[in-house]
């Protein structure tokens, strides 16, 4: 067998706070990132249970622009985490309760998204069906059994993914 070379810790992309000023501002900026992120999650999960769609879609822009500043300012926390730990300990269990709440939150958005997924396929299978139905012929063999249908007359059915 072969030995593994040892893990070299590669270096952050992220600089790490090295005041508490820089700390304090970190871990609010966290926070506000993730109130916003929230918010908008609470209104598409809203307009998705309402059926709206089209309107949940044109969510889509900013919410990427939030998960992009969300994930900066997790690498910039997770760079200065030994320092937040030194200096800053009353920052971290806030962070974590924050998190917890936003974590909820996503499994809520995320539950909900699966659902309408769900449901939608399950109309769009069931519609299926009903067109391969309709356009099988009703024959019965020798045997009395009903026929299998023969691929050509089995028709596909098409979808527009775009809303």
């Amino acid at each position: 067998m072969n030995p593994q070379p040892p893990r070299r810790e590669t270096p952050s992309p992220y600089p790490a706070a090295t005041t508490a000023a820089e700390a304090r501002a970190l871990a609010t900026t966290l926070m506000e990132v993730m109130s916003a992120l929230l918010g908008l999650i609470e209104r598409e999960t809203e307009l998705v249970r309402a059926g709206k769609l089209r309107e949940a879609m044109a969510f889509e822009p900013e919410k990427t622009a939030l998960s992009r500043r969300y994930v900066s300012a997790v690498g910039h926390l997770k760079a200065s985490q030994k320092f937040l730990a030194q200096s800053a300990s009353d920052l971290l269990p806030t962070l974590h309760r924050h998190h917890d709440t936003f974590r909820a939150m996503l499994q809520v958005n995320l539950t909900v998204l699966a659902t309408a997924h769900a449901v939608s396929e399950g109309i769009v299978r069931g519609v299926n069906a009903e067109m391969q139905r309709r356009n099988i012929p009703n024959t019965y063999t020798a045997a009395g059994k009903r026929t299998a249908p023969g691929p050509r007359h089995i028709t596909p059915l098409t979808v527009s993914r775009s809303l």
